[in-house]
């Protein structure tokens, strides 16, 4: 059973959805960043950088157990312990890496820092906000030329479209319009209806906050509380 330390993200729903597409058996632990949870001691211990999402594995490639964070690790490590969803041919799998990896230091980065200038800085600064909405819309674009002529990120179905979809969510808070990337948006409503995404996307939802963030949680997240050493 392998234990999932998360929070209804987008960096926590993409292993959300890839433990219910491998069949996995977890359990979740919600670990709520609002409320400083990603600073405690003991989640630190397996998530040195105060991140989720992370998992303990007790049965890891040596039997022993193992602790993991950075969801693209993640995403590769819960891949190979299923056997599938990366290809073992190395130009396909180069193909779904070069892609999570297009996620990991692109659309994960430059999304949520159009979120936080767009809904959460305490002052507009329009500098900042052109810039990041502009450079949203260009990462669609970039989506949506690759998906021209197949019908996944990467090929067949695979880590690389789970890594990028839970970003892809929020396109209004983004300054996106959906329909202006057809072919990202035929992509998007097929893993929508996906049964196990639409389990993945579900997981932790009861928890996540509803209305304007409070100064507490904004001090937690963006404030002394997350750069004091530890």
């Amino acid at each position: 059973m392998i234990d999932l330390y998360s929070w209804p993200t987008p960096n926590g729903h993409k292993i959300h959805i890839m433990l219910e597409e491998a069949g996995l058996a977890y359990r979740v632990h919600g670990v709520d960043i609002g409320k400083g949870d990603q600073f405690a001691p003991e989640f630190l211990a397996i998530s040195p950088n105060n991140k989720i999402p992370a998992l303990v594995d007790p049965h890891g490639p040596d039997g022993k157990p193992i602790s993991i964070f950075e969801s693209g690790a993640m995403l590769i490590y819960l891949a190979e312990k299923c056997g599938r969803l990366l290809p073992e041919t190395p130009r396909e799998r180069y193909a779904t890496l070069e892609w999570l990896m297009f996620q990991m230091g692109g659309i994960g980065p430059m999304l949520g820092q159009v979120h936080h200038f767009r809904a959460y800085a305490p002052e507009p600064i329009p500098y900042a906000i052109d810039r990041y909405t502009k450079e949203a819309g260009r990462l669609y674009g970039v989506v949506d030329r690759r998906l021209a002529d197949r019908p996944f990120i990467a090929g067949d179905y695979s880590i690389a479209d789970m890594a990028i979809f839970p970003w892809l969510r929020s396109w209004e808070r983004q300054g996106v319009n959906i329909a202006d990337y057809p072919h990202l948006k035929r992509w998007f409503d097929t893993l929508t209806a996906r049964p196990a995404v639409e389990r993945g996307v579900k997981v932790l939802s009861d928890l996540s906050r509803s209305g304007p963030m409070d100064e507490k949680q904004r001090e937690i997240l963006f404030g002394a509380t997350q750069y004091a050493k530890r």
